[in-house]
């Protein structure tokens, strides 16, 4: 392992969106990480990295043959994650790929061989786990804030289509599945620790014909509780974020931010309500419940430090600590995002575990 002036180095391949978030976060200032320079196919990107004061390596390969980098950063399309993190495990780098890790089951079981054959850490930016609205959620849920959920539902809504770049392209990986659904996936996935029984999806092509800019993913927990989760971007009126249900109460948050709250019972028994007129006649059942039977509560918001994420990078790389996301965890979500195509080509529910 090799440490420049005690820090560890790394170079970005793909110096465009996400590479720059990766460069602006690392120059905020992250102990014992430093970036070292940056490759990219386009000469802008290149200049830019220059005019920044970083090294611009002229080729993959030369970034590759530089015995002072000791992680090699994955900010492309996704059809080129593989190739590339083979080919830098190989080279003796540890490698960070951006998500969607790649396209297939097979594509990431030869990530996943190059890096235990090479002896290095591969892991995947799944940034979203320091998501405060999802680790707010995650804390009512694992503190059973609302007695037995049997209800989780997970939503991001926009009303942009998708972008017009490689994300509308199938070859490179596009579509709603690989860009947010791999985040909505993995954040439910770490939530409920349970066995799924069947997965059911539908795909929409609202706006793009080639692949999904859309779809709803129906999961169904060894339990019985259920988890929806959707992404859509032809959404003109968002629905919320999350929405969970328990036994006891139900919790929601609107938005990525501090908008939400929790509701729950404080007296079961009491059960008379007003019942609701409609023009059509009276519900009682679905009146809503007296103030004096249920609190209303504010969201006990969860800070993170999206840091970490690096930190737990070099502390694997040194054997301090196992590294955060794991190959197991990156086989799952892919092997389910794998059963949601196929479930909705066939519209059928399928089994997964």
């Amino acid at each position: 392992m090799f440490m420049k002036n005690g820090k560890f180095q790394l170079a970005i391949v793909g110096f465009g969106g996400m590479g720059n978030w990766h460069r602006e976060l690392i120059e905020s200032g992250i102990e014992g990480l430093e970036l070292a320079g940056t490759f990219d196919i386009k000469e802008s990107q290149q200049e830019l990295s220059r005019s920044l004061g970083y090294r611009a390596y002229e080729s993959l390969e030369a970034l590759l043959a530089d015995d002072s980098i000791d992680i090699v950063l994955i900010a492309t399309p996704n059809d080129f994650h593989r190739p590339i993190a083979v080919q830098a495990l190989r080279a003796g780098k540890n490698v960070v790929s951006e998500k969607p890790v790649t396209l297939s089951c097979a594509d990431l079981q030869q990530m996943i061989d190059a890096a235990n054959e090479n002896g290095k850490i591969f892991t995947v930016h799944q940034n979203r786990r320091w998501d405060e609205d999802y680790l707010t959620m995650k804390k009512i849920y694992d503190e059973g804030m609302l007695g037995e959920v049997f209800n989780i539902e997970s939503r991001v809504h926009g009303s942009r289509g998708i972008p017009g770049d490689w994300r509308g392209m199938k070859e490179k990986g596009g579509g709603m599945i690989l860009d947010w659904g791999v985040h909505i996936i993995d954040q439910m996935l770490q939530m409920v620790k349970e066995k799924i029984t069947s997965v059911y999806c539908q795909i929409y092509h609202v706006t793009n014909y080639e692949v999904d800019d859309g779809f709803t993913l129906t999961l169904t927990f060894e339990s019985g509780k259920r988890a929806l989760l959707e992404v859509g971007t032809s959404n003109f009126i968002e629905l919320p974020r999350w929405y969970m249900n328990g036994e006891n109460g139900s919790a929601q948050i609107d938005d990525f931010y501090h908008h939400g709250r929790v509701v729950r019972i404080t007296d079961w028994d009491k059960n008379d309500a007003v019942p609701v007129k409609t023009a059509a006649g009276l519900t009682k059942t679905m009146a809503p419940r007296t103030d004096e039977t249920i609190k209303t509560e504010e969201l006990d918001w969860v800070k993170s430090d999206i840091k970490d994420f690096y930190r737990n990078v070099m502390a694997a790389i040194e054997g301090k600590e196992p590294q955060k996301i794991t190959h197991q965890e990156l086989m799952r979500v892919m092997r389910l995002m794998e059963l949601a195509f196929e479930s909705a080509e066939k519209n059928q529910v399928l089994s997964f575990e």
